[in-house]
C-alpha cells in the first residue's frame, strides 16, 4: 500500500516578539569601535575621537577634547553626551579619565570674537588633539569640517552618536564645560551660568537684559550686541585683532 504524503505543513517555529518602544520612541544604536577596530586591524595606532561643546551659547569659552580609549578597558555605556543625564556623565567622565588618554583645550570668548566660532571651534579641536600624550596616527572628529590634525583625519557628521571615541570626547568636553561655567557664575552671580552654562534660554537672556553683558559674554552675538547697546551705547569696540593678552589666555590641558 502507497502512503500518501501529508499535505500538513510542519508548524513554524514561534517567532520572539520584539518588545514594542512607547509610541513617539525612535530606538536609537549606541556609537560603536567599530571604525577605529577597523583601522587597528590595518596596524594604525593610537586612534583619536575629538569633539567640542558649546558652540551656541552667548557666554563662556568653547571646550573642545580629544580622547584615545584603550580597547580592553572602555568603560560601557559612553554614548553621545546629549543622550545622557547628567549624573551619568559625570560618572561616565570619571570612568573614561582613568581608563584613557585624552587632552582638553579651551577657546576663549575673545579668540572667538576675533575669528568666529567655527574657526575658533577648529582651532581648540587641533590643539585637543596636539596636546594628547602621544600624537595618534589617526583622529575621527564630529561634524563636516576636518582639523589640521599631524595625522590621519576623518569627519564624522553626527559622529559623537555613531564613533565611540568620538563620544568619549563629547562628554569629556561637555562635563568640563559644565564644571567651568559653574565655577564663572561664582565669578559673575546673577547671569545664572550655573543652571544654563550659557545658553540663550529665556532666563539668560532676561538676565542679559537687566545686566549687561559680562567680561565672559561674547561680543558679536546678536543678543549680546543688543545688551551692550542698551548699557553702554556708543562703546567703540576694539580692535580684535591687537587683544593678544586675552587670546594668548586660552589653554590645553593633557592627562
Amino acid at each position: 500500500m502507497i502512503r500518501q504524503k501529508s499535505s500538513r505543513k510542519p508548524a513554524a517555529k514561534p517567532v520572539a516578539k520584539q518588545a514594542k518602544l512607547p509610541k513617539g520612541v525612535i530606538a536609537v544604536a549606541p556609537p560603536s569601535f567599530r571604525r577605529e577596530r577597523a583601522l587597528i586591524k590595518r596596524g594604525v595606532w593610537p586612534i583619536a575621537g575629538c569633539d567640542e561643546a558649546g558652540r551656541g551659547p552667548l557666554a563662556g569659552p568653547v571646550v573642545a577634547a580629544a580622547v584615545i580609549l584603550d580597547p580592553k578597558r572602555i568603560p560601557k555605556g559612553i554614548d553621545d553626551s546629549k543622550r545622557l543625564t547628567a549624573e551619568r556623565r559625570e560618572e561616565l567622565f570619571d570612568e573614561i579619565c582613568a581608563t584613557s588618554s585624552f587632552a582638553v583645550a579651551f577657546a576663549s570668548p575673545a579668540r572667538i570674537d576675533r575669528d568666529n566660532i567655527l574657526r575658533a571651534s577648529l582651532w581648540a579641536l587641533t590643539r585637543a588633539v596636539r596636546g594628547l600624550p602621544e600624537i595618534p596616527k589617526h583622529v575621527f572628529v564630529d561634524g563636516r569640517d576636518r582639523i589640521e590634525a599631524p595625522c590621519g583625519c576623518d569627519a564624522v557628521i553626527g559622529g559623537d552618536g555613531i564613533v565611540m571615541s568620538i563620544a568619549a570626547a563629547s562628554i569629556i568636553a561637555k562635563v568640563t564645560r559644565d564644571r567651568l561655567m559653574c565655577a564663572l557664575a561664582l565669578d559673575c552671580p546673577g547671569y545664572g551660568f550655573e543652571t544654563h552654562k550659557g545658553y540663550a534660554v529665556p532666563e539668560h537672556r532676561e538676565a542679559l537684559d537687566r545686566l549687561g553683558p559680562s567680561v565672559h559674554h561674547r561680543r558679536f552675538f546678536a543678543p549680546v550686541i543688543a545688551a551692550r547697546e542698551k548699557h553702554q551705547p556708543g562703546t567703540v569696540e576694539p580692535d580684535l585683532f591687537t587683544v593678544e593678552t586675552q587670546i594668548d589666555a586660552d589653554v590645553s590641558v593633557a592627562l
